[in-house]
């Protein structure tokens, strides 16, 4: 049975269903090349999905006379599902959000906490930023709503990141809220704390009004003055360390005011051991990895889709569960993030369209490369549902070198020298290099270094002695497992340096595009692991 989803607002996706397991989810960013887009997901799907005829079901997180927008797209879809005996459903904002927590999950049983900007919840129009769920067996139940005016975590973290740090939140270029949380790192927590708490709470409306004459996209810069916010915009035009404290104070203030709003729930159950999580505000790992410190004596799920581009997973499998009540489905080890298409009928036309050289290899030979300090981007697979590469489309390289994550952020990523990058550990290997045996299969969570080995990584340990790590097992991804244990057996560490493969614009999802970064960056090489073709420049 096929059940599908689309989603048409930022973030916009398609996914698919049969009988209950995703075997596509296609984020509409991947294709265009510009970050965070709107558009019409169902017609994405037609385009891209050739058995779109078989759907029986359709799932939404739009109320229905959104869909009416896209009216062709509508009826073609509206005549597939009747022909086919089946029927739309639309799903709240928040309900799909938690769906996609709680059933992407192994619990049987947990709270589900789903935290962003807004969204709408109903066809009369009700807007939340946090709602919570409890999930038993193949059912999730409403527990509690906050107004969007009560709680909003999100909408500070946009507007602040746009004014206060002058930086991208949303179309085209995508939300720099990472960025903010990687200054963060290096300032002082406390000198700003008090201003960033009273915005989350007794001044939530005024600081996160969006004035109405803020232009749309990439315009930072010709923003007008925002009525509340410009006292702190002048103090961080002041310098960049005055900007590192002014970040550091906003996730101080967050970690605060979301370890409280946890608390209540768990006060309110107090017998739950499970949490799940979803919404963009769960992209801040930096809270994620606190709550293991916050509430040890828990178990924390983050769904490797927690932004808007998750909601037509979480629909369909809403549909799938709490509709048509089916039992639910246990992954092995985890919900497999990899779930974008696989393109290798393109890999030998595109390389061929292009001017470079093709040499076959083995992963031993790459392994060589890495040790011998070259930059390896790996392409292979289904490209990776979510916001983060975790092997099939990824940047590789030595996190041994101290030198490393200067050289790549100055000439493949161009972005920040403070910006930091991720891990990939072997999950057998965590309790040997960080203070917490954790599980983070989808760079869901910052922990710290233990202090004897952060020496050995100097390229992964951000200025604070932590990192964002990547969990890896032989059945999440068996090919990226085995190339890591070849890498130790190598240089005696079971770390990678992984950081996503694309340059300031979305990860890349075709052979093309791969080759297209690759040839507008200083990447050395571009393994295609799964046909053993090592691309180099022509000399």
């Amino acid at each position: 049975m096929k059940i599908a989803s689309a989603w048409s607002g930022h973030d916009c996706s398609f996914c698919i269903l049969d009988n209950g397991k995703p075997v596509v989810h296609a984020e509409y960013e991947r294709y265009i090349r510009e970050k965070e887009p709107a558009g019409d997901g169902v017609q994405f799907m037609f385009d891209k999905y050739n058995e779109y005829k078989d759907i029986k079901y359709f799932a939404t997180s739009h109320p229905v006379k959104k869909l009416e927008k896209h009216s062709e797209s509508l009826k073609k879809l509206q005549e597939i599902v009747k022909k086919n005996d089946g029927e739309i459903f639309a799903i709240g904002h928040h309900q799909a959000h938690a769906a996609n927590a709680f059933f992407s999950s192994n619990y049987d049983e947990a709270l589900i906490l789903t935290i962003d900007g807004g969204g709408v919840e109903t066809n009369e129009g009700d807007v939340t930023a946090f709602t919570a769920w409890k999930g038993k067996d193949n059912k999730i139940e409403h527990a509690h709503t906050f107004p969007a005016g009560v709680v909003n975590v999100g909408q500070i973290w946009t507007r602040s990141t746009r004014y206060i740090f002058g930086l991208q939140s949303g179309w085209p270029r995508g939300h720099q809220a990472g960025t903010v949380m990687a200054m963060a790192a290096i300032g002082d927590r406390s000198k700003y704390f008090d201003d960033f708490y009273r915005m989350l709470t007794k001044d939530l409306g005024p600081a996160g009004i969006k004035p109405a004459n803020q232009p749309r996209g990439a315009n930072v810069g010709t923003d007008p003055k925002h009525p509340y916010l410009h006292p702190w915009v002048e103090l961080a035009e002041k310098g960049e360390q005055e900007k590192f404290d002014l970040a550091a104070g906003l996730q101080a203030a967050t970690e605060k005011y979301l370890k409280e709003v946890i608390e209540l729930f768990l006060n309110k159950y107090p017998d739950t051991n499970n949490i799940c999580f979803s919404g963009g505000v769960v992209l801040n790992s930096v809270v994620m990895g606190k709550l293991l410190d916050w509430f040890p004596n828990k178990n924390f799920y983050v769904t490797p889709t927690p932004h808007d581009g998750g909601l037509t997973l979480g629909a369909a499998q809403y549909v799938w569960h709490q509709i048509l009540d089916n039992p639910r489905i246990k992954w092995k080890d985890n919900f497999t993030p990899y779930l974008g298409f696989n393109h290798n009928d393109r890999v030998q036309e595109d390389i061929e369209a292009n001017d470079v050289v093709t040499q076959k290899v083995t992963d031993d030979e790459v392994i060589d490369l890495l040790y011998d300090q070259k930059i390896v981007a790996v392409y292979g697979g289904g490209s990776e549902s979510g916001r983060r590469a975790l092997g099939n489309r990824s940047i590789l390289a030595d996190p041994r070198n101290p030198d490393m994550k200067d050289i790549i952020n100055e000439k493949v990523k161009h972005r920040q020298w403070f910006r930091p990058f991720a891990p990939s550990i072997l999950r057998e290997e965590v309790k040997n290099w960080f203070v917490k045996d954790i599980e983070s299969p989808y760079m869901s969570f910052v922990v710290e270094f233990k202090e004897e080995v952060k020496e050995k990584v100097p390229a992964i340990v951000h200025l604070n002695g932590t990192a964002r790590l990547q969990t890896v097992t032989e059945n999440d991804n068996k090919w990226y497992y085995n190339f890591i244990k070849k890498w130790q057996a190598k240089s005696g560490v079971p770390i990678l340096l992984n950081t996503s493969f694309n340059d300031r614009e979305p990860i890349c999802e075709t052979p093309q595009d791969a080759i297209n970064c690759y040839l507008g960056t200083e990447i050395d090489y571009i393994y295609f692991y799964e046909q053993g073709l090592l691309i180099k420049r022509k000399k």
